[in-house]
């Protein structure tokens, strides 16, 4: 059974084949392209899209031909495609043969080219090469000619890719639209309410609008009703559209202020210190991530993709080294002094950002994503989830992943919880705050350097970086609790995505003053953040 099978199959397949030889063989045909090459213009533009029709890729070169000025016409009627060196390609056959020395070119004018432009939108519609075939679909929705729709029907019935399908579906809607029939346009106004796009809704929108007349743009009711709930199906999902790209830049800027949060949370629970210059500490490590992409740059460019992998760990040993030079030399001869401490840490930005300029001027740097951070992915049909953002997201989870462990699973965090409970009885059984102290200073001052290289990714690198995300830092730390992972985590994130949500809304400014004013209403009735601190600190 097996066997018959393969052999009916086999019998089939060389029929197929048998009947598909004469219509190879056949090409274009002659007499159509010797049209090309007279002297009667409508003749020509008759022949031009007679060809923009045909289902035939040889058309399209054809076309292409003509328009390049590389067709020519020899002896006998033939027409010749001009391949260089003498050689000549068939255009009714395909067959490569010499180019006769007493070939004529054909010469086209502006009008021609114009149809041979409109005409290869019609014929690459049957190209091999999908993203012609995409790009032919694009055009032809553009073009607003109605002749065209039986070629676009014959491409849609031998389709495969969705995306050029679809692409040839809104062709077709576009120019149904103008059929005096009006079942076609009602049908056009369906599909193009089902493709969801925005650029369609000025056309349903004139449709459905009532003149100063009395009239409608669209006479027939049943088409006016049907534009009409095209429209409330396309205002729909831009709302989604909108509502998801909300979302999706708010846990972006929340990723963003959690890394910028994340280290002063643990130096501001840790020992209470209000560190003024937790922005510097940011600036330095989108520095870092400059100068090790100078780096890349010179010595080894073929790597330049992988420089941010080498900055992460750079920018944290840079930073944390500042933050426990910092710790050692100023701040622990502060503990217990806010005012004086708070002054000093201001000092200590200022000297900071005036260093970072003198060493590389006041202008902004730039720091270019690797090619793995560009571009985004498009979903919704608008909404366009960035490389950049998305590795931002995940980069800052990863850090609030380690910094856990950190905490809860090494000698070094058990340390540290122990002197946010009760540093003075930490100290009585034997920890030694005052390294402990350096060395957490030093953990939150390296992830504010990670936050650098991350923010670095998102626009040019200057000396007032970080001061931008002092306050949103600060507002995170008392609005989650202080020393509270948890709390930073659920309050970076809450800030970010009301922050997005607002500012269609208030703008910007009032956006950022709304939520300050909530944080101190909220304050003011839970003092402890939304995570309140357990142990004898809390009491």
């Amino acid at each position: 059974m097996r066997n018959a099978a393969l052999v009916l199959f086999l019998r089939g397949l060389a029929l197929a084949l048998l009947l598909a030889a004469p219509a190879r063989a056949s090409g274009l045909d002659a007499a159509l392209l010797a049209r090309l090459a007279g002297s009667d213009t409508a003749a020509r533009l008759a022949a031009i899209s007679a060809l923009g029709e045909l289902a035939d890729p040889r058309a399209a070169q054809v076309l292409q031909a003509l328009g390049d000025g590389k067709l020519a016409a020899a002896p006998g009627g033939r027409m010749l495609i001009d391949t260089g060196n003498g050689r000549a390609v068939d255009a009714a056959t395909g067959e490569e043969t010499a180019l006769p020395p007493d070939a004529d070119g054909v010469i086209v004018n502006n009008r021609l080219r114009r149809a041979i432009s409109a005409a290869l939108a019609g014929s690459r519609l049957f190209s091999e090469d999908p993203a012609q075939r995409l790009a032919a679909a694009q055009r032809l929705a553009q073009d607003g000619d109605p002749a065209r729709l039986p070629a676009i029907a014959r491409a849609l019935a031998a389709e495969r890719s969705d995306r050029v399908r679809a692409a040839l579906e809104i062709a077709q809607a576009s120019l149904e639209l103008k059929s005096a029939d009006p079942a076609v346009r009602r049908h056009a106004v369906e599909l193009l309410g089902r493709t969801d796009n925005a650029a369609f809704r000025p056309a349903l929108a004139a449709m459905a609008a009532q003149r100063p007349d009395g009239s409608y743009g669209e006479p027939d009711p049943a088409v006016r009703a049907a534009a009409e709930s095209a429209l409330r199906g396309i205002d729909r999902h831009l709302a989604t559209v909108e509502w998801m790209g909300n979302l999706f830049y708010g846990l972006s800027l929340g990723s963003i202020l959690l890394l910028a949060a994340l280290g002063l949370a643990i130096t501001f629970g840790l020992m209470g210190v209000i560190n003024m210059a937790h922005g510097e500490l940011l600036m330095i490590g989108a520095y870092v991530a400059y100068v090790v992409q100078l780096l890349f740059r010179r010595y080894v460019p073929g790597w330049m993709d992988w420089y941010v992998i080498a900055a992460l760990p750079a920018a944290f040993v840079v930073a944390a080294a500042v933050g426990m030079a910092l710790e050692r030399t100023v701040i622990r001869w502060l503990y217990g002094r806010p005012l004086e401490t708070l002054l000093a840490t201001w000092g200590i930005s200022l000297i900071l950002m005036q260093g970072v300029r003198s060493l590389f001027g006041a202008q902004n740097v730039e720091v270019a994503n690797p090619s793995w951070m560009s571009g985004g992915v498009t979903v919704l049909g608008g909404l366009v989830l960035t490389y950049n953002r998305l590795a931002i997201i995940a980069f800052a989870l990863l850090v609030v992943f380690f910094v856990w462990l950190l905490l809860n699973h090494t000698r070094l965090g058990l340390f540290v919880r122990a002197i946010t409970q009760n540093r003075r009885m930490a100290d009585c059984v034997g920890v030694p705050t005052g390294r402990v102290d350096m060395l957490a200073f030093g953990l939150g001052s390296g992830i504010a350097g990670l936050a650098g290289v991350a923010l670095s990714q998102l626009g040019n690198v200057g000396p007032d970086l970080g001061r931008g995300y002092l306050v949103d830092s600060f507002m995170v730390v008392v609005l989650g609790g202080v020393g509270q992972l948890a709390g930073t985590v659920v309050a970076a994130m809450g800030l970010g995505g009301v922050n997005k949500f607002l500012e269609p809304y208030a703008g910007a400014v009032m956006a950022k003053i709304t939520i300050l004013v909530l944080i101190i209403l909220f304050v003011q009735k839970r003092p402890q953040g939304l995570f309140a601190p357990r142990g004898r600190s809390a009491e």
